[in-house]
């Protein structure tokens, strides 16, 4: 029976070989997302080695690369440029050296970058010159030249592979204009992402004629902020409705994810997202078969490698040891004195040293009546001693302006409604959660627990108010006077100061929450920082030398026999698990 079977199956095989050709090929498409500066497996701001970083990632590679010789395709999705001190040094501190992205990227030789928001946040001078010096493209089809109607980017990239041709096409979340103030993005504008890959992917498919298309997209799966003029997150929408993409590599939110769509074709797309920090790699395999060179077979398969405990590459660490002995160096500056230990998880329940010297800072430099900040990372300490520069990025996370801004009493009002909303529990007993939690996302890098986004969790300075968690949504903000003791009117103009963030519309606390129209918030700008808003604080804390943190108190959570032990109870579930 064993000998009739093995003839069997050689004359199938003389059958396939007289009809055509078939040849079997196999492709891997690996790719990072929302790398945030992570050059070196060393956190330079916590000061304490790192289970990811680009040095894991380079190691990762190049295993790969030896197992599959010339059949290798490697992606970045964006976000590169900010994060670390490592980018703030290249980008602004030393900016006449090659940025460490480019270091990093040309090293490892990929072949094709999407822009994130972040990158764009460091301002044209620093893209622009980043784009010129990495040695592979970096995409965006929906980024448009205001003066040619073309893409300020490439739109897409081919690259062949054994004679597969891949085309990748790069997408950016078209919310930049509510996030980033103009000059940032002059020339430019954003289409919506869905309608821009429907063009795209008809041109790719009438003139390229590739035999695989990737999504490139800086952009989460789904869930971001929607509004009339941007949806955030697109991904798993242009997944399911644009018909063409055999794999589509995502991120931007952050949140490490493998899915499998089948969209309204009845195509599968596989659908990878890295996750932040360049802890995960996002690896796709491409089963291709051809015959006479022609694809007539695909399967795709993909899986997310987590980079801790892998080695680190040294040679990789050797080409970027000149920027990492700078940074060192950088980041052991001393600034100043702490007298006492702040940490940002204090800023969620209620005033707190940390939040208030924002605060104290912004209204100092601005000159404003009342100041808006939320805590820009979810469980950052500063320990009281010497205050480094590293600690710089620990007490403000990004390279924000500072805006002062003209508010009308009941905008204010309404804004900090909005804030709270997302931030606290509409309280019905004493047992209940006093923050807004959510069990899904625990291990969410940007809610960690919450509901809903940390960093729009605005408190105030310069105004006394009570926050009764057992009110309903719109009703819990009670403002009493101003801090100075002068009565707070609801009709009157107040200056207040907050980051760029949030004064060009991020989190919509000032359109949705405080209903001014996105089109007036230009005109409501009285001043704009020449200086991100790090440079005020290192600049502040040089010039006191010793800093004696304090919260003002000027605001609380009410009924407090309701919400002081509820404090204690979700305090211990947010930062004791």
């Amino acid at each position: 029976m064993m000998k009739k079977a093995t003839i069997i199956i050689t004359a199938l095989c003389l059958s396939t070989t007289i009809m055509g050709e078939n040849k079997d090929i196999t492709i891997r498409i690996l790719a990072t997302s929302d790398v945030h500066g992570c050059f070196f497996p060393y956190d330079f701001i916590d000061r304490k080695p790192t289970n990811g970083s680009m040095a894991r990632v380079s190691h990762y590679v190049k295993e790969v690369r030896k197992e599959n010789e010339g059949n290798v395709v490697l992606l970045d999705n964006g976000d590169i440029l900010q994060g670390q001190p490592t980018s703030f040094y290249c980008n602004y501190t030393n900016p006449k050296i090659p940025n460490a992205a480019v270091h990093a990227i040309n090293y490892m030789k990929y072949d094709a970058q999407t822009i994130g928001n972040h990158d764009i946040e460091t301002g044209h001078k620093v893209y622009d010159k980043w784009i010129k010096e990495v040695n592979c493209p970096i995409l965006g089809a929906n980024v448009v030249d205001n003066n040619t109607g073309k893409p300020y980017l490439k739109p897409y990239t081919i690259v062949e592979r054994q004679g597969v041709r891949i085309a990748v096409l790069g997408m950016l979340t078209p919310a930049i204009p509510n996030w980033l103030k103009e000059d940032l993005w002059s020339g430019m504008h954003f289409e919506d992402m869905t309608a821009s890959t429907k063009k795209w992917m008809q041109y790719l498919k009438e003139t390229e004629k590739p035999d695989v298309i990737v999504g490139l997209f800086h952009s989460g799966w789904n869930g971001g902020i929607s509004t009339l003029h941007y949806n955030e997150d697109a991904t798993e929408e242009i997944a399911k409705t644009v018909d063409g993409f055999d794999i589509i590599i995502f991120g931007h939110d952050h949140h490490a994810r493998n899915e499998n769509v089948i969209n309204s074709k009845g195509n599968s797309v596989l659908c990878l997202d890295p996750g932040c920090n360049a802890t995960i790699v996002a690896d796709a395999t491409l089963r291709i078969t051809t015959t006479d060179g022609k694809v007539t077979g695909k399967h795709v398969e993909g899986k997310l490698v987590k980079m801790k405990g892998l080695p680190l590459d040294n040679d990789y660490l050797d080409h970027m040891k000149e920027i990492e002995e700078n940074v060192t160096r950088y980041v052991n500056t001393k600034l100043g004195t702490l007298t006492e230990t702040i940490s940002t998880s204090d800023a969620f329940f209620g005033s707190s040293p940390f939040n208030d010297l924002i605060h104290e800072i912004q209204l100092k430099v601005t000159g404003a009546d009342i100041s808006i900040n939320a805590p820009l990372t979810f469980d950052s300490k500063i320990e009281k001693g010497d205050i480094l520069m590293s600690d710089m990025f620990k007490l403000y996370k990004y390279e924000n302006n500072l805006y002062m801004m003209k508010m009308k009493g009941y905008e204010i009002r309404k804004l900090l409604e909005m804030s709270y909303d997302q931030w606290v529990n509409t309280m019905t007993s004493p047992d209940d959660h006093i923050m807004l939690l959510s069990d899904n996302t625990q291990y969410d890098r940007q809610k960690c627990g919450f509901k809903n986004l940390t960093f729009n969790f605005d408190s105030a300075l310069g105004i006394d108010y009570l926050v009764d968690v057992t009110k309903p949504d719109g009703e819990k903000v009670k403002i009493q006077r101003m801090s100075n003791g002068e009565p707070f009117v609801e009709d009157k103009w107040y200056r207040v100061a907050m980051n760029s963030y949030r004064g060009n519309g991020g989190g919509e606390l000032l359109t949705k929450g405080a209903g001014i129209p996105k089109e007036e918030l230009e005109s409501r700008i009285l001043w704009i920082s020449e200086q991100d808003q790090r440079f005020y604080i290192i600049d502040e804390i040089m010039k006191r030398g010793t800093i004696e943190p304090k919260a003002h108190n000027n605001w609380k959570f009410v009924p407090e026999e309701w919400t002081i032990p509820a404090i204690k109870r979700d305090r211990k579930a947010l930062f004791e698990k």
